[in-house]
């Protein structure tokens, strides 16, 4: 059984009934406290699921976290700077009307939420490596613009799947 306390407690009841359906595990709750009951295996997904939407992502963009290609990171913007105008740091990350950040998103596959001094990310776990670089560049103080060449300069090719990775997943699902 894993404990959760959450900052959000609403946001996860609206969609308790769903995400018990969705993830397999009974979830109940006092208070801020909440409790996950089911397989270990299911009961990871669904904390990490959970806490993301406790962050404040989106249901659908949380779910993701149910493939284990996907990671969920945090990261505090103050490990990263000695600055006080922290104001100022979460501002560059957000961009004008959100522009920076819904760039990040397009550039590495990932979506990210901010909140506090906080930022978090969901992401393939081949991408999050360079979403958690272009947001400690951005909070170091460089140039969006040089954070976006970078980045569009490490974009991955597409891999080409022949079907081999959904029947490795089928395989496995079957012991």
């Amino acid at each position: 059984m894993i404990k959760i306390i959450a900052e959000k407690p609403k946001r996860i009841l609206l969609l308790e009934k769903q995400l018990e359906s969705e993830l397999k595990v009974k979830i109940s709750n006092k208070g801020r406290e909440f409790s996950l009951d089911g397989t270990p295996e299911r009961e990871y997904f669904a904390e990490k699921i959970i806490l993301a939407i406790d962050f404040g992502f989106e249901h659908s963009d949380a779910m993701l976290l149910n493939d284990e290609d996907f990671l969920f990171e945090v990261l505090n913007i103050k490990e990263y700077t000695k600055k006080d105008n922290l104001e100022r740091i979460r501002g560059r990350i957000i961009g004008t009307e959100r522009k920076t950040l819904d760039t990040l998103e397009q550039l590495t596959d990932c979506f990210f939420q901010l909140r506090n001094n906080q930022v978090a990310i969901i992401g393939p776990s081949e991408r999050i490596k360079y979403a958690e670089e272009a947001i400690i560049n951005l909070v170091k103080g460089t140039k969006q613009a040089n954070v976006y060449a970078r980045l569009e300069k490490h974009r991955p090719e597409p891999i080409l799947d022949l079907g081999l990775k959904e029947k490795f997943k089928k395989a496995n699902k079957n012991f």
